[in-house]
């Protein structure tokens, strides 16, 4: 693996867990690594998404919804899927590229009030806080506190 890994985060319309995962990671993990994501399809951004994130310093309004590509499978050292469904259609990777799952609930399927919504939104980027460091303690890269 390089010494600086490229991690893509892959989900079905890469509009909110695989997006929060991007930016969650590079925050915590700064220069230490590359991080991207991408959907199966591109389904635009969850407003929700960006506010839980920004509530915690997390700035992923300027992140794209893209739609996965060859390119980016081939740059990737690390994929993980978020969801059931990339994990299951995840592209085919060449074979040093390393594949972890990270079951996530869809917090854009939550029903309720705003409240309650929302705070789906704050469990799962809480979730990918925990994942996000647990990664990168497993890769030995330094990253900060927050999220």
């Amino acid at each position: 693996m390089e010494a600086k890994p490229a991690i893509l985060f892959l989900c079905t319309g890469n509009s909110c867990r695989s997006q929060m995962a991007e930016g969650g990671a590079k925050f915590l993990g700064g220069a230490a690594l590359q991080a991207a994501s991408a959907g199966i399809e591109a389904h635009g951004k969850n407003p929700r998404a960006i506010q839980a994130m920004a509530e915690a310093g997390v700035d992923i309004s300027a992140q794209a919804s893209t739609q996965v590509t060859d390119a980016m499978i081939a740059a990737a050292d690390i994929v993980v899927t978020v969801c059931g469904h990339a994990d299951e259609h995840c592209p085919v990777l060449p074979p040093a590229t390393r594949k972890t799952h990270w079951p996530l609930d869809d917090p854009a399927k939550a029903v309720g009030t705003e409240a309650e919504i929302m705070a789906q939104f704050r469990a799962t980027r809480e979730e990918v806080r925990v994942r996000v460091c647990a990664l990168l303690q497993e890769l030995r890269l330094p990253f900060r506190a927050g999220v």
